[in-house]
C-alpha cells in the first residue's frame, strides 16, 4: 500500500479505523481471529541475552522496545498506531488518564524557574495541578485569555511552553490554533494542545502547528463510559525523546484491557462523532428558539462566535455544547432533577446523553464568558450538554418538560 508523507498508509481515516491492530493470520494454518486479544503481561521473556541487549539499547534510542509489562506489548502497540494515524503522529504515548497524559507532558517540557502560559479555557484541573504539584517545583503559570495581545504580555524570558486547548472546555470557543502556534514557536515555546474534544477524528493539532497533542481517549475513542484512558502524541524527535524518558521515569502504564476496550472503540469513532454532531445541531435548533435560552456554545452552529475557526479548521463535530439559560440557581437544580434521558455526569463522550451544571465560580476567571456574556447571560446560568445517540426528538421532549419543570 502507498504511504503518504508522514509514513502512514494513504487510505482515508474510517478505513485505517478498521484496519489497524487485526489479530495476525496464524502462518502455518491461515486462520486468526479479527479483533487482536488483549494481551496482558508483566514480564517480558527473551530468547537470549543478546536479546534483551537489543531491545536495552533499542530503548535507550527512544524506540518502543518492550523489556518490562509496563509499556505493553502487541495491543498496547496497536492502540498507539491507531492514536497516531488518527493525530497524524509518529510516537503515541499512553497514560491512565486523560490528566495524567496533560501532566505527563507539561512535566516533559518544564523545570524549576520555568514559565508556561495557559488559554483561560483549559480543563479546570489544569490549575489544580498547578496549585498543588508545579507552583511546589518552582514552575510558574499564567492562565490568560489565548489572544497574542495577551499572551505577548504575559510573555516572560523563562517562558517554555503554551498549552491550549481548543475548542475551550466550559464555552467551546474555537482557537486560532495556526496563528498562536507561530507566534509560540518565533518565541521559542513548545506548544501543547489539548484534543479531547476533536480525538484526532475531527481536529488535528499537529497539522495546525502544535508539537503536543494531548487527549483523554476515556472519551469518544473509547466512546462506552467504561474506560479511563489518555495519551500524548508527538511528531518531532527532540519533543518525542523529552516525553519518552518522561512517561519512563513516571512510570505511566494502563491496562491492557483498557487498551482493547479503547481499540474497540475506536472502530465506530467516525460513526458515533457524527451521530452525536447530528443529534447535537437537531438539538441546538430547538433551543435556540426557546424563551429561557440566551446563548448556545457550539462550534458546529452557524450563530457560533467560533464557527468560521471550526469551518476553517475542523473536519466535523461531535455531541457537546453549552446553552445559557435564564434560570436562578434553584430552577436549574430542578431542570438537571427533572430530566430522565439525561444522566448526570461530568465526563461526556460516550453514546449516552448527559448534563452538569458550569460551576459559576469556573466561569468567573473565564476571559472570553467576561468578554462575550452580555447583561442576560450574566444573570443566567451555564448547562453543559452531551448528546448522546438516542433519538433527538425523544431528547427534545425529555428537555422541553424539564424546562417546565423549572417555573
Amino acid at each position: 500500500m502507498a504511504r503518504d508523507a508522514t509514513g502512514h498508509a494513504d487510505e482515508r481515516i474510517d478505513t485505517s479505523l478498521q484496519h489497524i491492530g487485526q489479530a495476525p493470520l496464524d502462518p502455518v494454518t491461515g486462520a486468526g481471529p479479527v479483533a487482536l486479544p488483549s494481551i496482558r503481561t508483566s514480564t517480558v521473556r527473551f530468547a537470549s541475552m543478546d536479546k534483551l541487549d537489543q531491545a536495552q539499547a533499542a530503548k535507550q534510542r527512544g524506540e518502543r522496545a518492550p523489556t518490562y509489562g509496563r509499556v505493553g506489548l502487541e495491543t498496547h502497540a496497536a492502540l498507539e498506531t491507531l492514536l497516531c494515524r488518527l493525530e497524524d503522529g509518529e510516537r503515541a504515548f499512553l497514560a491512565p488518564s486523560g490528566m495524567a497524559a496533560i501532566s505527563m507532558a507539561l512535566m516533559a517540557y518544564l523545570s524549576q524557574g520555568d514559565h508556561a502560559l495557559v488559554a483561560d479555557c483549559v480543563y479546570g484541573p489544569v490549575r489544580y495541578f498547578h496549585q498543588t504539584i508545579l507552583s511546589r517545583m518552582g514552575i510558574a503559570m499564567d492562565f490568560v485569555r489565548p489572544d497574542l495581545a495577551s499572551l505577548q504580555a504575559a510573555l516572560r524570558p523563562e517562558t517554555r511552553v503554551l498549552y491550549l486547548e481548543s475548542p475551550g472546555s466550559l464555552l467551546m470557543e474555537m482557537l486560532d490554533l495556526p496563528t498562536l502556534s507561530r507566534w509560540a514557536h518565533d518565541h521559542g515555546l513548545v506548544v501543547i494542545v489539548d484534543n479531547t474534544w476533536g480525538s484526532g477524528y475531527i481536529y488535528q493539532p499537529l497539522t495546525l502547528g502544535a508539537d503536543i497533542s494531548v487527549l483523554a481517549a476515556t472519551k469518544y475513542i473509547g466512546g462506552h463510559s467504561d474506560l479511563m484512558l489518555g495519551a500524548a502524541v508527538a511528531r518531532d524527535p527532540a519533543l518525542i525523546a523529552k516525553l519518552h524518558e518522561t512517561h519512563y521515569a513516571l512510570g505511566n502504564t494502563v491496562s491492557a484491557d483498557d487498551a482493547w476496550l479503547a481499540l474497540r472503540g475506536a472502530r465506530t469513532l467516525g460513526l458515533r462523532m457524527r451521530g452525536c454532531a447530528d443529534n447535537a445541531l437537531t438539538v441546538c435548533q430547538w433551543l435556540a428558539v426557546q424563551p429561557q435560552v440566551s446563548h448556545i456554545f457550539f462550534p458546529a452552529w452557524a450563530q457560533d462566535a467560533g464557527h468560521a475557526l471550526w469551518q476553517r479548521d475542523a473536519r466535523g463535530s461531535n455531541g457537546l455544547l453549552a446553552v445559557a439559560v435564564d434560570f436562578n440557581n434553584a430552577q436549574v437544580r430542578r431542570v438537571i432533577d427533572a430530566l430522565h434521558l439525561f444522566g448526570i455526569g461530568y465526563s461526556w463522550g460516550g453514546y449516552e446523553s448527559l448534563v452538569t451544571q458550569v460551576e459559576p465560580a469556573a466561569l468567573a476567571s473565564h476571559g472570553y464568558w467576561a468578554q462575550t456574556a452580555s447583561a442576560r447571560m450574566q444573570a443566567g446560568t451555564v448547562l453543559r450538554l452531551h448528546i448522546g445517540l438516542e433519538d433527538p426528538a425523544d431528547l427534545i421532549d425529555d428537555l422541553r418538560q424539564a424546562f417546565a419543570a423549572a417555573t
